[in-house]
């Protein structure tokens, strides 16, 4: 499989573009900020063709050029439900003091095509098997993509449910602590250690290591989730 990843924007959001390899199908996901030039750029040195984009959520810095992305390419963009209307209104998903910082104004559109996602569906792109895991906490409609490789490599992309170290913030609109905790539970701690995760922001991990090291995902292990545990 061919990952390549690359930060986005003030925000620093990884955007990722995944095909079985050279000169292939490929899917794009979360491309954030200032993501139009880096992608095409990547498209053209390794002959991709991109069919889809998937989104993780729907937090403007995972997906303020998907517009464009789509729209110029002609593909559809996936995205669960409970995330599509910060499509068209980014400021549904961020702080007043973020809002304030844009002016209250932040203009988006959604692309001409936009499709849903479900929890535990298989899709069929670019020649990979993708999987969806709902995973609400940071915002509703969070999913996180697991791939793989017939080498017998695992691939999560997690989104801003999991980082190196730590966890997305649950304080924004559409945030929830609990249903971050049981997403925690439910589909981040039974994935195979050995399984690599490509997060929304900061660097790549393994479940391994987060299962070890990660403090929110160590106590969870250490006694049983409780809504009023962590943040």
């Amino acid at each position: 499989m061919l990952v390549i990843g690359f930060p986005t924007g003030a925000l620093q959001a990884n955007c990722f573009v995944l095909a079985a390899g050279e000169g292939e199908p490929c899917v794009i996901i979360d491309p954030g900020q200032d993501a139009v030039e880096p992608i095409e750029q990547a498209l053209r040195k390794h002959r991709l063709a991109p069919v889809a984009v998937l989104l993780t959520h729907g937090h403007f810095d995972h997906t303020f050029s998907v517009t464009p992305v789509c729209d110029g390419n002609d593909i559809p963009a996936y995205i669960h439900p409970d995330d599509v209307e910060m499509l068209a209104d980014p400021l549904k998903g961020i702080s007043r003091e973020s809002a304030a910082f844009f002016g209250g104004n932040l203009e988006m559109r959604e692309p001409s095509e936009v499709l849903e996602l479900k929890d535990g569906v298989d899709l069929d792109l670019a020649g990979l098997k993708i999987t969806v895991d709902h995973t609400p906490g940071h915002t509703g409609g969070s999913v996180m993509f697991r791939s793989g490789v017939q080498e017998g490599g695992r691939l999560v992309i997690s989104g801003d449910t999991l980082f190196a170290g730590s966890i997305g913030r649950t304080d924004l609109p559409g945030g929830d602590h609990s249903r971050m905790l049981s997403s925690l539970q439910n589909k981040v701690l039974t994935l195979p250690d050995d399984t690599v995760v490509l997060p929304g922001h900061g660097p790549t991990t393994t479940i391994g290591r987060e299962r070890a090291t990660n403090p929110y995902l160590v106590q969870l292990q250490d006694a049983p989730a409780s809504p009023h545990r962590g943040l």
